[in-house]
């Protein structure tokens, strides 16, 4: 068990797609199992590989961790089946901080995907767990939130952050 270092745009991992997993693992388990300590310590309530420097297309969610309970989803491979209707909400990123934007997606989705033991699931979900899986298979496909807003306000925000990475990366000199 670690908690990994989250990965801060523009960091070139979070805007690469990730490669699927070819078979549940020891070391896919272990990557799993650190996902979710670095979930927790964040604290957040998802995150996929790429944003713990890891180019697989795994994500651990679980939308409960704010009201301290769990419901802790670990999907490996995941892929969204089917999804209907449309809600517009505020999002927030571990890789994007001090950012939130609104982002519009599907309010209800079917998904498949390996569980941390490599067994087949399907399920359907709405609410905040369904946003949360699409948001994190978005880093899977090397998609952040910023790709979800227009041309001029994503232009303006990735020269925000380019320049608070300078500023934070000369701190440390």
């Amino acid at each position: 068990m670690a908690v990994l270092p989250i990965r801060i745009y523009p960091d070139p991992m979070l805007l690469k797609k990730a490669k699927p997993v070819q078979a549940v693992t020891p070391e896919i388990r272990k990557l799993v199992t650190d996902m979710t300590d670095t979930l927790y310590d964040a604290p957040g309530i998802g995150l996929a590989a790429p944003q713990v420097g890891v180019s697989l297309r795994v994500i651990v969610a679980d939308p409960s961790s704010r009201d301290h309970t769990s419901e802790l989803q670990a999907l490996i491979n995941p892929v969204i089946l089917w999804a209907e209707g449309e809600e517009t909400l505020e999002e927030g990123c571990l890789s994007l901080p001090n950012i939130t934007e609104e982002v519009t997606r599907p309010a209800r989705i079917r998904v498949s995907a390996w569980d941390r033991d490599g067994k087949d699931l399907q399920f359907e979900t709405d609410g905040l767990l369904a946003r949360v899986i699409q948001h994190e298979i978005d880093h899977l496909e090397g998609i952040v939130i910023l790709d979800h807003l227009g041309k001029a306000k994503r232009d303006l925000l990735k020269k925000k952050l380019i320049k608070k990475q300078k500023e934070l990366a000369e701190a440390r000199m």
